[in-house]
Order: C-alpha cells, then sequence, then structure tokens
C-alpha cells in the first residue's frame, strides 16, 4: 500500500475510534444517572448508601467455645462490580470501560497506520500530536486503573478525548509530510513522547480536581437531584489526594520534559535556551505546577485552593497546545502544519 492509502485508513480508523469512545461516553453517562437514581431511591425510603448495604448482609450463627455469635456477612448482589469510592459498579460501567478499551485498540491502529505511512514517529504535526496525545490519555486513565478504581471519570476522560480528536481532524489534519530538519532528531521520540505522557497525567488530575471541587461543593449541603451521584464516588478529601499523587507523577514527566527540550534545543540551534514562545509556555507550566506541589506541600494548600491551582496548570497545557502551537510565531511555529 501506499503513503496516501495508508494515511486514508488511518482517518477511517480515528473515525471509527471517535464513534467507539462516544459509545464509551454515553455509557459512562448512564453509569452516573444509575448512581444518581440509586441514591435518590435509597433518600426516598429513608435509608443511606450504608443503610443499602446492611440490607444485603445476612446473619450467619457460629459456635465459639460453646456460644453463639451472630455475625453479618455482606453479600454482593449478582451482576454488580465494586466501583468508584468503593460503590458497586453497574453495567453501564463495564460497558464503558470495554468500549474505552476497544476504542484504544483502534485508536493504536490509527497511530501504528499514520506513523507507517509516514516512515517515522507519528508526532511531527499537530494532528498527529493530537492522535498520538490522545491515545495516551486514555492509556494513562486505562492503566492506573491497576492501582485506584477512577472509573468515575470516564466521562470526563472520554468526553475531553472526543473534543480534541474532533478539533484535530476537522482543523488540523495535514497529509503526510517529511519531517522539518530541526525534527530529525532521536529526541522528537524522546522529548515529545514524555510530553504527551505527562500531559495525560495532567488530564487524570484536572478530572479528579473537578470531581474535588464538585464534592466540596455538594458535601453540606442538601442534596441536589444533578448531584446525587457524587454520594458513589470518594469524600472530597481523598479525591484531592489522588489528584496531587496523579499529577506529581506528570510534574515528573513534566520536569524531564523541560530538559530533554533544552538539550534538543543544543543540537538543533546551538543553544539550550532562548526564550521562544513554546519554550516560555513549557517553562510556565512547569513553574505553575511546581507551585502547586509547593503549596500543598509546604504551605497547607489543601482542598478547593488545591484543587483550583491544579485546574490552572491544566488550563496552561490546554492553552500551550492549542493556541500557542497555532498562533504564536518562533521557532516552534512548524508544530501548527
Amino acid at each position: 500500500m501506499n503513503t496516501t492509502t495508508l494515511a486514508t485508513y488511518s482517518v477511517v480508523l480515528t473515525y471509527s475510534a471517535m464513534a467507539v469512545y462516544v459509545i464509551a461516553f454515553i455509557s459512562f453517562a448512564l453509569d452516573m444517572a444509575k448512581r444518581a437514581g440509586d441514591v435518590g431511591l435509597e433518600t426516598t425510603r429513608g435509608g443511606s448508601s450504608s443503610d443499602r448495604d446492611d440490607a444485603t448482609a445476612t446473619t450467619v450463627a457460629t459456635v465459639q467455645g460453646g456460644t453463639v455469635v451472630l455475625e453479618r456477612v455482606q453479600q454482593k448482589r449478582d451482576g454488580d462490580d465494586v466501583g468508584g469510592g468503593g460503590q458497586r459498579g453497574s453495567k453501564f460501567e463495564r460497558v464503558g470501560m470495554a468500549m474505552t478499551i476497544l476504542a484504544l485498540v483502534v485508536h493504536i491502529g490509527a497511530i501504528v497506520l499514520r506513523g507507517i505511512a509516514a516512515d517515522r514517529v507519528p508526532w511531527g504535526n499537530m494532528f498527529e500530536f493530537s492522535l498520538t496525545g490522545t491515545g495516551l490519555i486514555i492509556a494513562v486513565f486505562l492503566l492506573v486503573q491497576f492501582w485506584q478504581d477512577l472509573k468515575f471519570l470516564g466521562v470526563f476522560i472520554t468526553g475531553l478525548v472526543i473534543i480534541l480528536l474532533g478539533i484535530a481532524t476537522v482543523n488540523y489534519y495535514v497529509p503526510v509530510r517529511p519531517l522539518v530538519p530541526a525534527l530529525e532528531s532521536y529526541w522528537l521520540v524522546i522529548h515529545v513522547f514524555v510530553a504527551i505522557a505527562g500531559t495525560g497525567f495532567f488530564a487524570l488530575g484536572a478530572g479528579l480536581a473537578v470531581s474535588q471541587l464538585v464534592q466540596t461543593y455538594r458535601q453540606g449541603r442538601p442534596v441536589s437531584r444533578g448531584l446525587r451521584f457524587m454520594e458513589t464516588l470518594p469524600d472530597a478529601d481523598r479525591l484531592e489526594v489522588l489528584s496531587y499523587r496523579v499529577i506529581l507523577v506528570g510534574f515528573v514527566l513534566w520536569t524531564f520534559t523541560l530538559i530533554a527540550g533544552a538539550i534538543w534545543a543544543e543540537r538543533a540551534w546551538g543553544r539550550y535556551w532562548g526564550w521562544d514562545t513554546k519554550e516560555v509556555w513549557t517553562f510556565i507550566i512547569w513553574v505553575l505546577y511546581a507551585g502547586y506541589i509547593h503549596a500543598r506541600a509546604t504551605r497547607g494548600w489543601r482542598g478547593a485552593r488545591s484543587s483550583w491551582l491544579a485546574l490552572i496548570g491544566f488550563a496552561a497545557v490546554m492553552f500551550n497546545f492549542s493556541v500557542v502551537n497555532v498562533f504564536f510565531k518562533g521557532l516552534h511555529s512548524y508544530s501548527g502544519l
């Protein structure tokens, strides 16, 4: 197959992945609605989520040293799994996760075909960067599940990826082109890949920060019908801690990105730092997240203040990606091609 055919198949797979992501998004949204409905039903009955759990317990009698001991043993309802925040996940959640995995497989196929068509790593321009970056965001979301159940972020993550892929295919698509001379380096593989991976962790941290802010707003107030599903999520403090841990990983990766970029700049242009617009914004992002970590660790900024700082940092990441790459002129302007 020639380059044009491979690139066309890559686009077809990209649109196919987007369609499956939409199904995953709808499934996660239905799961949220079911969570809210379950909480509302228990509220109507005058019970709480803990009462609901107790209602599924069975009294078991055992004999210990001649004494009969009654114990309450929790029973799991058929068809339910333990979901985010220790609550049982629904079938919609399982469908959402299955569709997300399927979409990622198709997404990876699109990335691989684009790379084969270009005969290089597929992140030499904005479209390719978006294609690979959104795939890594999903990969990070799925991999983190082995450490912490964050399936409740499925709506945020899949929604974000659908929007970014849609913008990339409509506004940033370009035919396969050779790399500009400055990009013909092994540092392209190292520097850009690590930057994309860091962005994936920042996106996950932003989703947790939004959840923390919503949870903080909900706690201590009468339960709103639109926020009932939040009762099935971890509390605000736990969400803030999770956000901090995820962002910390992203910050380490971003620090390496900054250092690797300086080394690459010296190889390509003969200087480590030149105050190019892209370099400045990469440093601004690093400063924002460093300030977030410092404020939380040494100044006691927890809760909502910490989450707002995390969101400001992610907003800078998105600005760097969507505005600086396209509208600001400089040595990195080729990234907007």
